[in-house]
């Protein structure tokens, strides 16, 4: 043994040939934390030293290679100054420069995935051989950072400009194919061949068949482009990349620059240049609100598996009302890989379900992500039926009929009666009390909300709605089964509109007073969507229905009359009483054409302006700062209540239910962070200038008390 540590462990395997090997202890998969680079380095030093070696294998003993640095200790990493980041990553380059600097041939058999951290391990390397299923590349652009162990250097000068710049900015996983073409890796074989190729490539080196040392200088030196070629390289490509990343997420165009700047250095100086980069990138709000993103999304992920252990098994499910939402939620039970029945009342209704299925599964025959014999075992696995005659051997049911409490607690007693006992009714409600569902079932135990977020599909939440008597097995089955379909679920507690619908609507309250006093709605909009929403208030609306959105406005302002009833007729209003639904029937705030692609696009419509003039005072000229003032203060303030009241576990939970039903801007981390990033003294005080607009904007007892302390939602 030539080192053993509890991360690394180093040994000849044949000929002189080493063996360093990744097997973090006591964790499922490898990751560069700090005792994995200690242990790196500490390895270099031990290869360095021996006599007779002749070449260098790096393997990994999990599943995957190294799936990258370890994202729990950025927070603390990050909270240092610049100078301290530059330094540490100076520090970590060091080790990966003594791996690069052996006096002999390095291999890297990439048996699994190996993204950021593990990737530039494997740049470090002269050679690169993969395994097909394996994947590689450098996304931390996705965490508002770029690469820091030398990956914007050697990528760069091994697979050129262009392809760095699409690897490094667009932050992809990139398949093995795609790597052997661009040159990232040398060679793709059979996993249980990978050593054995990276034995044979040694050998070669070693008897001067490949010239190992030409590569590693190429990998060291300079980017091989003239003055010319290489601003135009990278011109091009930064105007492109701020194009599709928008102002809001730097760390793309940064990461070019970054690569501008070192072009004409050697490794050590271009190491630097990447340093200052990445420690300027790492200081930013947006790498700080991403990386608590991902850690968040890592602790829901723990919560779902928690509730796993105590799930029933689903092998058959069954979902009632085969609209456009049953054949959503038919198709994506179908392709992840459990049968479901779809039933519903009418042959009409069955035709609609099958339709949308086969709609999504011939898109992704289209796009080559399956064949036609896939496509027909999925819609194999669908089973339309009129009545209940297999639902004895039904494990859960997702009720989807229309949004009406009594059409739903007939539908759900029904059903109640034809499964098992030990069956999970759920029921896909945007906002009807679960409680007020159950109160007619006979096992009310086994029944709770599953709420799906249109298109179902596309979107990855799934709200699991605890009752009263809701069981632990209830939640827990219905999070497992959700999980199986590839959604991130969110146990909530039951109210109207629970956490999403509840959150959203004083937002919609807020652009319906901005309306009422005089704001133009086109610049809301714009005003929003530069803010970083997805759409704006009134597009969305449009998108939602006009008709949905004015239903669910109603139980919200039933359920909490005193924030949520309005004394004044809104533009929605009118929208509604006009037939200008949206989307669905192509009027609403907008117009809707279609495009190329068939796809609806919006087109301004004066004819709204002279409907909703009867409802608006005049025109107002509103500074974003107001806009964005009376948007959002109602949506944060309507987050700390669900905190309060017990509907969401705790602030992870309600902004990540955020960011992932209703497109909160992912940069700015989710209602709770965006207070704590404001001060939390500062958002009382600036919801306490608007008072005068009523209980939406009325700061809760507690969190004025926070404010007092100086306490925050998140450490």
């Amino acid at each position: 043994m030539i080192y053993e540590g509890k991360a690394i462990t180093v040994k000849e395997i044949e000929g002189g040939i080493a063996q360093l090997d990744f097997d973090l202890q006591g964790e499922s998969v490898n990751k560069f934390n700090r005792l994995t680079i200690e242990e790196l380095g500490a390895a270099a030093e031990a290869l360095k030293s021996q006599k007779n070696l002749k070449g260098l294998v790096v393997t990994s003993s999990k599943d995957s290679f190294i799936v990258g640095a370890d994202i729990t200790e950025f927070t603390e990493l990050f909270a240092g100054s610049e100078e301290d980041l530059v330094a540490n990553n100076l520090k970590a380059n060091e080790v990966f420069n003594a791996i690069e600097d052996l006096p002999f041939p390095t291999v890297t058999a990439i048996n699994g995935i190996a993204l950021g951290g593990g990737f530039e391990m494997c740049l470090a390397t002269d050679y690169r051989v993969m395994a097909p299923k394996a994947k590689v590349g450098l996304p931390e652009v996705k965490l508002g950072i770029f690469p820091g162990f030398g990956g914007t250097v050697r990528l760069s000068r091994l697979v050129g400009v262009d392809n760095a710049v699409e690897w490094i900015a667009g932050g992809t996983e990139n398949r093995a194919d795609a790597a052997l073409k661009t040159g990232a890796v040398d060679a793709v074989v059979g996993a249980d061949k990978l050593v054995e190729a990276a034995v044979a490539i040694i050998k070669q080196c070693n008897e001067g068949k490949l010239d190992h040392m030409a590569r590693r200088e190429e990998k060291k030196g300079k980017i091989k482009l003239n003055a010319m070629e290489s601003m135009m390289a990278f011109e091009i490509s930064k105007a492109f990349v701020a194009g599709k990343a928008g102002k809001n997420y730097p760390a793309p165009v940064e990461a070019i620059k970054t690569m501008q700047k070192h072009a004409g250095m050697t490794r050590d100086k271009a190491i630097e240049v990447e340093a200052k980069g990445f420690a300027k990138m790492a200081k930013t709000n947006v790498a700080a609100c991403l990386v608590g993103l991902f850690l968040n999304d890592q602790a829901l992920k723990k919560k779902a598996s928690a509730w796993e252990k105590e799930a029933s098994d689903v092998n058959l499910a069954a979902v009632l009302g085969a609209g456009i939402m049953g054949g959503g939620v038919a198709f994506q039970s179908a392709l992840k890989g459990t049968p479901i029945i779809m039933k519903d009342i009418n042959q009409d209704g069955i035709k609609l379900g099958l339709n949308e299925a086969k709609k999504l599964l011939s898109k992704r025959v289209a796009k080559g992500k399956m064949d036609a014999g896939q496509m027909g075992d999925v819609l194999n696995a669908i089973t339309p039926t009129l009545n209940y005659g297999d639902f004895k051997n039904v494990d859960l049911v997702v009720e989807a009929v229309v949004e009406n409490p009594k059409v739903k607690d007939a539908v759900l007693r029904e059903t109640e009666d034809a499964v098992r006992e030990d069956t999970i009714l759920t029921s896909n409600t945007s906002t009807i009390s679960i409680n007020l569902l159950a109160k007619n079932l006979k096992r009310p135990e086994n029944f709770c909300g599953m709420h799906f977020f249109n298109p179902v599909h596309m979107m990855p939440l799934v709200e699991v709605i605890r009752g009263e008597k809701t069981s632990d097995r209830a939640i827990a089955t219905t999070v497992a089964y959700a999980k199986a379909m590839g959604k991130t679920p969110i146990v909530v507690n039951d109210c109207p509109g629970f956490l999403v619908n509840r959150v959203l609507f004083p937002y919609f309250g807020g652009f319906a007073a901005l309306v009422r006093d005089g704001a133009d709605f086109q610049k809301i909009d714009k005003v929003m969507e530069k803010f970083g929403w997805p759409m704006g208030p009134a597009y969305l609306l449009d998108v939602v229905g006009m008709d949905t959105a004015k239903h669910a406005n109603e139980v919200m302002a039933e359920g909490f009359p005193e924030r949520m009833k309005a004394d004044f007729k809104s533009a929605i209003d009118v929208m509604f009483e006009n037939s200008r639904y949206g989307q669905k029937n192509d009027k609403g705030f907008y117009k809707y054409e279609e495009d190329k692609k068939g796809k609806p696009k919006k087109v301004v419509d004066e004819e709204t302006y002279k409907l909703i003039e009867p409802v608006v005072d005049g025109s107002k000229d509103f500074d974003e700062e107001e806009i964005i003032a009376r948007m959002m203060i109602p949506l944060c303030l309507e987050t700390v209540r669900c905190l309060e009241d017990n509907i969401v576990e705790d602030p992870a939970d309600a902004d990540m239910g955020l960011i992932y039903g209703i497109g909160f801007p992912p940069f700015r981390g989710g209602a709770l962070r965006y207070i704590d990033d404001m001060g939390v003294d500062k958002f009382v005080e600036l919801a306490d200038k608007y008072a005068d607009l009523g209980p939406l904007y009325a700061p809760t007892e507690k969190l004025r008390e926070m404010a007092k302390t100086g306490k925050k939602f998140f450490g």
